[in-house]
């Protein structure tokens, strides 16, 4: 994603708050999974540490997705017409 992404100051405050929750609520309960279920013993048999694993990969990558989106955004005004930016 190189191009500028265009979006209103609403929307910009919305992308801040996804990365804000992902990054302070669910990245540590991600983390604090995997770490209960490193304690239930051999790794390789473990389902629920290789489910918490999955769920981080997605997590990391969703966090990195919105910070390049909010790198390259512009804030638009709106106009007087409601029906464009």
């Amino acid at each position: 994603m190189s191009d500028d992404v265009q979006m209103s100051r609403a929307a910009f405050e919305q992308l801040e708050a996804e990365i804000e929750k992902l990054e302070t609520v669910d990245r540590p309960a991600i983390a604090e999974k995997i770490s209960v279920a490193r304690e239930d013993g051999d790794l390789k048999e473990n389902a629920e540490y290789h489910a918490a694993k999955n769920d981080q990969s997605f997590l990391e990558t969703r966090i990195l997705q919105l910070r390049e989106q909010r790198q390259h955004a512009t804030i638009v005004e709106a106009s007087g017409n409601e029906t464009e930016v």
